[in-house]
């Protein structure tokens, strides 16, 4: 009876042209094979399922392959070949440094170096989770791994290089490798589903990609899970109830309470959640994505499905900032203690309230705008008394002439002789009420005064939105 071969084992890269998203580090190491530069010790990084361990494996099979291809690919035919696939090859060593990480382990190790390869040219050994070491096992290995024999290469496989000694990172040639597009991801799921003849909708399989974070052996994982739920055609339906995760309803629905005001909404999706059994925890996580996705198409990419641009019109780029970083401090308090139905309630309270509050940028800027008061009377300065018909007077330039005439003006001494109408000037009398026009003369500086009435309203007008200001802030400070 023939037995099942996981999706992840049976499509695992056999050549170099197999591996996804690390051209540069397949590259490298393809050239070192071509010139013959091939080091005594390499060290590959990277979060799960990127393809370390694969690399490793590949580069092994490369440089011990007896039919090497012009393109430095193995042939994948050859009795080395074939027995490192298998993982039979006596010039492959794997060791697992989560339980060989003792330094009795080291010793053995280093004892085992002088031998020469049984079949191959290189004698490799492969470390997996090498961070996991002890000290004094890492310091056990410093020299073999500084001078080993010259027919012996170490691979070390790790995802938290921060915890390898510094001895040991200066003695390798690091690679970090980087975690795998969704959309590449997508397309080697599609090849392995053409492979396997099973149909599976592009979205439950773009589902699949983005829920993986990165990692294809993730991915390849959830589609073997997902093809063991229900029978095909599979959809994103079904992709969504067999892998446990929130439907994007709950979160369209919720926006559409944001755009409401709608205060009542959140303990009704709150019980769906309870009623659906999701995970609290993963779902604050989901919601923390859903707005993040709004956040990018309101930056100006394209929109995973048509819905999400309706959502991203309901909200303002404030909002959605501000409900992200609300979402992330919750989840990092709910570490320390266990949701609860209450906490999903006032997380969702506090997204349809806030959605009214007026940002403290936009305050800020109408402050300034009132203290630029005076702004208005810039508007009454465009009075139209500077309207081109002034300078029609321009005419009076011929007035030049009138001053030769003062030349005649040695004749001041009769102007003094003027000065003695005074005497009529004491018909002023006569005009008591003229006194007030040289009055009313002030009275148009008294219409400046009016411009103060004006003034003091602005005061007033400024002074409610510094208490409301004040009242605002004060609220966000305390919180």
């Amino acid at each position: 009876m023939s037995t099942y071969q996981v999706i992840a084992k049976k499509f695992r890269p056999k050549k170099f042209s197999e591996v996804f998203a690390q051209e540069a580090i397949v590259q490298t190491l393809k050239n070192a094979i071509r010139m013959g530069r091939t080091g005594h010790a390499y060290l590959f990084c990277g979060t799960r399922g990127t393809g370390k361990t694969t690399l490793a494996r590949l580069f092994a099979k490369a440089i011990n392959c007896k039919n090497l291809g012009p393109d430095q690919e193995p042939c994948n035919t050859c009795p080395s070949c074939t027995e490192i696939t298998s993982g039979h090859s006596l010039d492959v060593i794997e060791i697992d440094g989560a339980s060989n990480r003792g330094i009795d382990d080291i010793r053995s190790l280093n004892e085992t170096v002088s031998y020469a390869a049984s079949s191959g040219k290189y004698k490799i050994y492969i470390i997996d989770e090498v961070h996991m070491l002890t000290k004094e096992a890492f310091n056990a290995l410093l020299k073999t791994l500084e001078e080993p024999p010259a027919h012996v290469i170490f691979f070390f496989a790790t995802t938290e290089p921060h915890k390898v000694l510094p001895t040991i990172l200066s003695r390798c040639q690091r690679f970090d490798l980087r975690r795998i597009t969704p959309e590449k991801i997508a397309q080697k799921l599609t090849t392995i589903t053409q492979n396997l003849n099973i149909t599976v909708e592009p979205g439950a399989l773009q589902l699949i990609a983005r829920h993986a974070e990165g990692s294809l052996r993730d991915a390849e994982s959830l589609l073997d899970q997902l093809l063991c739920y229900e029978e095909p055609p599979i959809t994103r339906d079904h992709a969504t109830k067999a892998l446990g995760l929130v439907q994007n309803d709950l979160f369209f629905a919720l926006d559409h309470a944001v755009s409401k005001y709608d205060l009542a909404a959140p303990f009704s999706l709150t019980n769906t959640l309870f009623e659906a059994g999701c995970n609290l925890e993963y779902f604050l996580e989901s919601l923390a994505s859903h707005y993040r996705t709004i956040a990018t198409i309101q930056m100006g990419e394209r929109p995973p499905f048509p819905e999400y641009a309706t959502s991203a019109k309901l909200y303002s780029k404030h909002h959605v900032l501000e409900t992200l970083d609300y979402l992330i401090n919750t989840l990092e308090k709910g570490k320390q203690t266990p949701f609860k139905k209450i906490h999903i309630e006032v997380a969702f309270l506090h997204i349809i309230r806030t959605s009214k509050r007026i940002p403290l940028e936009s305050l800020v800027e109408r402050l300034e705008k009132l203290q630029k008061g005076p702004a208005p009377e810039p508007t009454t300065p465009p009075p139209q008394d500077v309207t081109p018909p002034e300078p029609e007077p321009v005419a009076k330039a011929p007035e030049p002439t009138p001053e030769v005439v003062k030349a005649p003006e040695p004749e001041p001494e009769p102007v003094a002789k003027v000065s003695e109408p005074a005497a009529p000037v004491e018909e002023v009398p006569f005009f008591p009420e003229t006194p007030p026009p040289p009055q009313n003369t002030p009275p148009p500086p008294a219409a400046k005064p009016a411009a103060p009435p004006a003034t003091i309203q602005e005061k007033i007008k400024q002074e409610q939105v510094m208490r409301f200001t004040s009242v605002a802030l004060n609220g966000s400070l305390k919180k």
